[in-house]
C-alpha cells in the first residue's frame, strides 16, 4: 500500500495528508508538536480569492505577477488564483465561519499590492479557524489509520540515493535515539527560515533546517534573496510581534510626526490607497522614514476596533502595555516571509524525485515579493497540487539498503557531541542570525554581501570542531552546519543578483535590469555554491 511521510503538520502538510487520505493513500505527519502549535495558527488576515462582484481571476493574476517583479510564473499562478474561490467554498464546507458583509456573503478586506478588496477573513484569527477545521478533518482519518502522526521528531536527513528520495531519518528528542521511516513518497511541509534570522514575526519552530539540509543533499534552491519585510510590527523581548495588515486593510494610516504635524507619508506619496501598496514599497518606505513611525487605528472606534481588529488591540495591550482605541502604535518593519526555498516543478516536486516540497518552504507563486493574502491560499493549494501528483506516482517494489548510511550518522553524531571549541552551536547560531540581519536587511550592497559571505565561510570551516550543546538539544549541534550552508547561499544568491527587484533592494544597482527578470536558482555541488537564472514555468 503506497504510504507517503509528510515533515511539517500546519496548514499545507495538513491539506496534503487530507487530500491523499480522501484517495485512500496513507500517510505519515511528522512535526516535534502537534498541528495547534504551528505557525499557520498565527496568520490574522485572511485568505485571497477573486469573490467580489467587481473581482476576477484575470485581476488576482495579473495583481499577484506585479508584486511578484514579473517573475513568478504565469502559468502557476494562473493555478493558484483560479483555485481561490473553491478553496473558501471548501473550508466553509469543513466548518470555518468567515466574516459576512450586510448582504450576507463573505465579508472582504483590502490587503498591500491588491486592486481589488479579495481577502476574506475570519474575525481576527484567520488562521485558528482555518487550521482547526483541517485538524478536526484529519482526526477523522487518523481514527481511520490512514493518517498517522509521529510527534516529538525532528528531521535529521533524507534517505536519498541515485536521485531518489525513499524515506527519512528521524531524531526522537524524548528517547534520544534515530528512527527511519520509509515511504514512496516524501513532503517536506516545515515552513520558512526565521530562527536563521533570529527575531521575526514568525514561529520559532521554523529554522529553515529541512530546506538546508536536503540542499546538503543535492536539492536545489531558489530565490533565496527575496525576504519579506512586513513593515508594521512591534518588538518585544523574545521575537517581532505582527500588526497584521488587515488594521492597514481597515482603514489604518501610518505617519511620522514632524514637530507638531502628522505626515501621513505613504498618502502624499502614493495618494488615498498609499498605506496600502506593496509590503516591499511600505516597508522601505517606513525604513527610510526621518523618525519613528506610527500605525494610527484610534480613529476607527472601538466597535470596529473590537469587531474586526481585536487580536491587534489585544497584542499591542498584553506586549506593548498600548491601548490602541486611544493611542498610536510605533512600528518598524522585520522579516516575515520568505519567497526562497526549495525549488519546485508546477507539480511541486523538488530536484530529487519522490521529494516534493509544500507551502513557505517551497519556492513558488511569489516571485521577489508575495501579495498579501496570498500566504494561506499558497499553502492550502500546493498541499492540493502535491497531493495530486503523488496520487499518479508508482508504489515502490523495491528500496536501497541505507543501513550502512543511518550508522555513519548516528556515529558522526555522537563524534560531534565529544566535540571541543571555544564556540557553541548555540553562540554560533545567534552570531549567524546577527549577521545575516546586518548584511540582508531592507537594502544590501556588495561590500557587506562580501564581508556576511566571508564570515559564514570561517563558521562553516570550523563547524566540524565546534561544541553540540548537547545539554540543549543535539538537534542544535547537528542542524548547524547545514543552516550555515543556507545563510552562505542566500548571501551567494543576494550578492550575485545585482539589481532592485521586489524585497531585494541592493544600494549599488538601484534599478531593475532585465537581464534578471528571472527566479534565481542555487545549486549546491563539490563544495561550491552556484548560481543560475530560470524562467519559474521551466522548472
Amino acid at each position: 500500500m503506497k504510504h507517503v511521510l509528510i515533515i511539517g503538520s500546519g496548514l499545507s502538510g495538513l491539506t496534503c495528508a487530507i487530500e491523499l487520505a480522501e484517495n485512500g493513500i496513507h500517510s505519515t505527519l511528522v512535526s516535534p508538536y502537534p498541528s495547534e502549535r504551528a505557525q499557520s495558527v498565527m496568520a490574522a488576515g485572511g485568505i485571497n480569492a477573486a469573490l467580489g462582484s467587481d473581482d476576477s481571476t484575470s485581476l488576482h493574476i495579473e495583481d499577484t505577477l506585479k508584486s511578484s517583479g514579473n517573475i513568478a510564473g504565469r502559468e502557476a499562478v494562473t493555478g493558484l488564483c483560479s483555485a481561490g474561490p473553491g478553496i473558501v467554498r471548501r473550508l466553509e464546507e469543513l466548518g470555518v465561519v468567515f466574516s459576512r458583509n450586510e448582504n450576507g456573503d463573505v465579508a472582504l478586506r483590502a490587503f498591500g499590492g491588491q486592486s481589488r478588496n479579495r481577502t476574506a477573513y475570519a474575525g481576527a484569527s484567520s488562521g485558528k479557524q482555518i487550521m482547526t477545521a483541517l485538524i478536526r478533518e484529519a482526526r477523522k482519518y487518523e481514527c481511520l489509520d490512514i493518517i498517522n502522526r509521529l510527534l516529538g521528531r525532528q528531521f535529521h536527513s533524507a534517505l536519498i540515493e541515485d536521485g531518489k528520495c525513499y524515506g527519512a531519518l528521524l531524531y526522537n528528542e524524548k528517547e534520544c535515539k534515530m528512527e527511519t521511516v520509509y515511504a514512496d513518497a516524501v513532503v517536506i511541509a516545515s515552513g520558512g527560515q526565521n530562527v536563521l534570522f533570529g527575531k521575526t514575526t514568525g514561529s520559532m519552530q521554523c529554522d529553515g533546517y529541512v530546506a538546508a539540509k536536503l540542499y546538503e543533499q543535492g536539492a536545489r534552491l531558489k530565490n533565496l534573496e527575496f525576504i519579506q519585510y512586513h513593515p508594521t510590527t512591534v518588538e518585544t523581548p523574545q521575537k517581532r510581534m505582527l500588526i497584521s495588515e488587515a488594521a492597514r486593510g481597515e482603514g489604518g494610516r501610518l505617519y511620522y510626526m514632524d514637530g507638531d504635524r502628522r505626515v501621513y507619508f505613504m498618502e502624499e506619496k502614493y495618494g488615498e490607497r498609499g498605506n496600502l501598496m506593496s509590503r516591499d514599497i511600505v516597508s522601505k518606505c517606513v525604513y527610510d522614514a526621518p523618525s519613528q513611525v506610527y500605525l494610527d487605528i484610534a480613529f476607527l472606534g472601538k466597535k470596529l476596533i473590537n469587531s474586526r481588529l481585536s487580536e491587534v488591540a489585544e497584542l499591542c495591550s498584553k506586549y506593548a502595555d498600548i491601548d490602541v482605541t486611544k493611542e498610536s502604535i510605533p512600528v518598524y518593519p522585520s522579516v516575515h516571509f520568505f519567497m526562497g526555498g526549495l525549488a519546485v516543478s508546477r507539480d511541486h516536486k523538488t530536484s530529487i524525485d519522490n521529494l516534493y516540497a509544500v507551502g513557505e518552504c517551497a519556492s513558488m507563486y511569489h516571485g521577489a515579493n508575495r501579495l498579501g493574502g496570498n500566504s494561506l491560499l499558497a499553502a492550502i493549494y500546493s498541499g492540493q497540487v502535491a497531493a495530486k501528483a503523488i496520487c499518479g506516482l508508482q508504489e515502490s517494489t523495491d528500496r536501497p539498503d541505507f543501513g550502512e548510511y543511518i550508522s555513519a550518522q548516528e556515529r558522526v553524531l555522537e563524534e560531534r557531541l565529544a566535540s571541543k571549541s571555544r564556540f557553541s552551536a548555540v553562540y554560533v547560531r545567534h552570531e549567524i542570525a546577527k549577521l545575516l540581519n546586518d548584511c540582508l536587511g531592507i537594502t544590501r550592497n556588495a561590500e557587506k554581501l562580501t564581508e556576511g559571505i566571508q564570515s559564514v565561510d570561517y563558521y562553516i570551516s570550523i563547524s566540524d570542531k565546534l561544541i553540540y550543546d548537547s545539554d540543549v538539544s543535539p538537534y542544535i549541534g547537528y542542524s548547524l552546519r547545514p543552516m550555515l550552508l543556507l545563510a552562505r547561499a542566500i548571501l551567494t544568491s543576494a550578492l550575485e543578483r545585482r539589481e532592485t527587484r521586489g524585497a531585494h533592494i541592493r544600494e549599488d544597482y538601484p534599478e531593475s535590469d532585465s537581464e534578471f527578470a528571472l527566479c534565481s536558482v542555487c545549486d549546491y555541488k563539490d563544495g561550491e555554491h552556484r548560481i543560475s537564472y530560470v524562467n519559474e514555468d521551466e522548472l
